[in-house]
């Protein structure tokens, strides 16, 4: 059974949404790596905003950084410009745009004299980057692995209503975040290795480092 923050039909329907957009996009024939970039000049102003203490403004901009990461995807299927690289380039964007928020937040909130929401914001930002990393290396090798409770879009959704919302929603946030993409990333690992368990007669590629990296 999949649990998630946002289910899937809110997910579908937020997709619906956008349509008409997206499609505007792909009958210009815009190239997906124009909103890839998008995002994270959004991001990085909204880390700015976040450090500089405008948490509503930088709330509102990564909400508008996820809408970005929507359509750089829908636009490269409808063009026909999905590519290996295309796909690289928005992963590791996706990252420093992450890491772009959560120094924003780490900064504003050093500066409160609550340093200990730091400790939060760096355990935040680690669980995001190994939920990342564990589908990433679990693909590697030949896994599918989009399961757990927190991908990126529900790590936008909880941080960008956060600070929209108030200082300490904001605070709430970090923590829940902080925990459940440390669990997602747990529950990823399991996953893959009750999969494998399960292709016992399976042969896993040999040309893959199994040492751990």
């Amino acid at each position: 059974m999949r649990i998630q923050l946002i289910p899937d039909p809110a997910k579908k329907g937020f997709t619906r949404l956008l349509e008409p957009l997206t499609d505007q996009f792909i009958r210009k024939n815009l190239n997906p790596n124009v909103f890839t970039t998008g995002g994270l000049v959004v991001n990085a102003a909204a880390g700015v905003l976040l450090g500089l203490g405008h948490l509503r403004a930088g709330g509102a901009l990564l909400l508008l950084g996820g809408v970005f990461d929507t359509f750089d995807g829908r636009v490269a299927r409808g063009t026909g410009r999905v590519t290996r690289f295309g796909a690289l380039y928005d992963s590791t964007l996706d990252r420093y745009s992450e890491i772009f928020i959560f120094l924003g937040m780490a900064y504003h909130f050093f500066g409160t004299a609550r340093p200990w929401v730091v400790a939060v914001i760096l355990l935040a930002l680690g669980g995001s980057l190994m939920v990342s990393y564990v589908r990433a290396r679990a693909e590697g090798l030949g896994f599918e692995c989009k399961v757990g409770i927190v991908q990126r879009a529900e790590r936008v959704l909880c941080l960008g209503l956060g600070a929209l919302i108030h200082e300490k929603a904001l605070l709430f946030a970090l923590v829940l975040v902080a925990t459940l993409a440390n669990v997602t990333a747990i529950q990823r690992i399991h996953y893959i290795w009750a999969l494998e368990n399960g292709r016992k007669g399976e042969k896993l590629p040999q040309e893959q480092n199994y040492n751990g990296d």
